[in-house]
């Protein structure tokens, strides 16, 4: 396989996964009519700025919407900022909320609760809010929800359990957002980058109903064997911080709509790799896990597509985890690459992509950080001759560091968008033949 083409096909399978995704291309179809007032727009998440900037230019082009007439705040991640208008743009903290996400958060409540009958609060959510939009429970401290989202992090917990935690540590998670808005309109439309599309998980479901309890969420503490600050263990006792439920009269004036999926960026991945040629086995959108053990997984599949005739784009999506043991660092689609590396040794004929589809994987929370990694039948000859272990730096978490020495990562930068992660094998059985020693 030619090394340069392989990289753009990859490159070109994934960027049609985010495209499907992108707001500026399907949010203003989903975007309801103007309303008598005002129109409240609250955004939150690693798409929040290029959801708000759409709205903006679809109500003031298209619908001639004066723009004093359009108030409200987004706040998304680090680097992730854009233009959007009249709506003021906050970057804050991700993974780990920060004081700027609790400033922001604090003006978005009060956003909503100044909304009055005539007025329309539309929320724009995206994966990445549950960091962004940050209001702890009574009694508990930034340094607290901090110091827990870490651990959570570090635990292995997957994002439904860290999110139904986070719910009961919040104020405004869980649907209590809906609360505040009063007699306003609020439709709520959301990117989701979560397996199954579950909207009480997207974000935290700040606007829907949470059929999570405290219990649950004290259950999760004990089997992730979490040592929570002293607040925190006191707010999870605490019956006031239950969340509001499904039935609750309080979501009688609220609409939700997904409006991107994971599955939907799956499907035109699938379409971009059929047209270059490759017969699609499509894994799905909501593949869960632990990163190294899956990619054994995807290893043994891409190996056995290599004794056939056809050539192969084994797809997935869904977003995987790690349990850090080492110190190095990485993130879930490049500790993927990495075992996936390993579990090839050098295969020819196989050649990977595994990539966030916000432009981010992991690592120090900066919009700099690579989205993942490739990787291609020379990637563990390129490492040996560099010094590198494979497996030493699996160990250690370290897939940052080891695809960095040569040249492996991928760094598209910030999306604007967030439909998770997005995994391309591509399998061509006439390289891989032509590479087999006789």
């Amino acid at each position: 396989m030619d090394e340069r083409r392989s990289l753009e096909e990859l490159t070109g399978i994934f960027d049609a996964a985010v495209a499907a995704a992108h707001p500026k291309s399907m949010l203003a179809a989903h975007l309801p009519p103007p309303p008598p007032g005002r129109i409240v727009v609250l955004a939150a998440g690693k798409a929040a700025a290029s959801m708000a900037a759409a709205a903006v230019a679809h109500y003031t082009q298209t619908h001639g919407v004066p723009a004093e007439r359009l108030v409200g705040i987004a706040v998304t991640r680090d680097g992730y900022a854009l233009h959007a208008g009249p709506i003021p743009v906050v970057e804050a903290g991700h993974p780990m909320p920060n004081a700027a996400g609790l400033a922001a958060t604090a003006r978005v409540v009060d956003l909503a609760e100044s909304a009055g009958a005539d007025d329309l609060v539309l929320a724009l959510i995206s994966g990445g809010g549950s960091a962004n939009w940050l209001l702890p429970a009574d009694g508990v401290s930034l340094a607290d929800k901090q110091a827990v989202t870490k651990a959570m992090l570090r635990s292995g917990a997957g994002i439904g359990e860290i999110n139904c935690v986070r719910k009961h540590l919040s104020r405004i998670k869980g649907g209590r957002l809906t609360d505040a808005c009063g007699e306003a309109r609020l439709v709520t439309l959301a990117i989701s980058d979560v397996p199954g599309d579950d909207p009480s998980v997207i974000a935290s479901g700040p606007t829907v109903p949470d059929a999570t309890t405290l219990a649950d969420a004290r259950a999760i503490i004990a089997r992730r064997a979490i040592d929570l600050p002293a607040s925190c263990r006191a707010a999870l006792e605490d019956p006031a911080n239950e969340t509001p439920k499904p039935g609750d009269p309080v979501f009688a004036r609220a609409e939700y709509r997904i409006v991107a999926t994971p599955a939907a960026s799956i499907e035109a991945a699938a379409r971009a790799a059929e047209r270059l040629g490759y017969r699609v086995v499509s894994l799905g959108a909501d593949v869960e896990g632990e990163a190294r053990e899956v990619a054994a997984d995807h290893a043994r599949m891409a190996l056995d597509a290599a004794t056939g005739d056809d050539r192969v784009a084994i797809l997935s999506g869904g977003e995987l985890t790690v349990t850090i043991r080492g110190e190095g660092r990485g993130g879930p689609n490049q500790e993927y690459a990495l075992a996936l590396a390993i579990a090839l040794d050098g295969a020819p004929g196989i050649v990977a992509l595994s990539g966030d589809t916000d432009g981010t994987d992991g690592g120090t929370g900066l919009a700099s950080d690579p989205a993942g990694a490739f990787v291609l039948p020379g990637t563990l000859a390129k490492a040996a001759a560099a010094g590198i272990d494979a497996p030493e730096a699996l160990t250690a978490n370290d897939s940052t560091g080891f695809f960095e020495a040569i040249g492996g990562l991928f760094v598209p930068g910030p999306t604007h968008t967030n439909v998770n992660d997005c995994r391309i094998i591509l399998v061509d059985p006439a390289a891989a033949a032509g590479g087999r020693p006789a």
